[in-house]
């Protein structure tokens, strides 16, 4: 199958954020952010969800955030090679917590290769998935 020409580019524009939002040498201050607050408060406040912490949230987006990484490389290297994209997102991940090491600014979380490691696995599940439905539709016109 022939890959976008566009998605080298995008991968590449996804790389340089993901590099911004972990090594930026000022992060924002998550709990410094009313509008962020408000909505944890609003979400665990529901019935149910009243273990949506800060922590819970930021775990959530770094999973979120590495999502793009697991179906970026995917489509880049061929369902076939899921594997390799798993390893690239994890190796991100880990150079990123080891670089954090020496930013005064930032901390290197171990919980945080756990999250982006789990996102990547899930961007390389959902490339697998829309790959199968794609053979057992063309299976089932023929």
């Amino acid at each position: 199958m022939r890959r976008p020409a566009v998605l080298p580019v995008l991968t590449a524009v996804y790389l340089a954020a993901v590099a911004w939002i972990t090594l930026n040498p000022a992060p924002g201050n998550p709990e410094g952010n009313p509008l962020l607050r408000a909505l944890l408060r609003a979400v665990s406040g529901l019935p149910g969800f009243g273990w949506v912490t800060g922590s819970v949230a930021e775990f959530t987006a770094n999973i979120l955030l590495f999502v793009p990484m697991g179906v970026l490389f995917t489509l880049l290297l061929g369902t076939w090679r899921w594997w390799l994209a798993l390893a690239i997102g994890a190796s991100a991940t880990l150079l990123i917590e080891f670089v954090q090491l020496f930013l005064p600014a930032r901390v290197s979380d171990p919980r945080d290769l756990l999250a982006n490691t789990l996102g990547t696995a899930i961007g390389v599940a959902l490339c697998a998935l829309a790959a199968r439905r794609r053979r057992s539709s063309r299976v089932s016109t023929t």
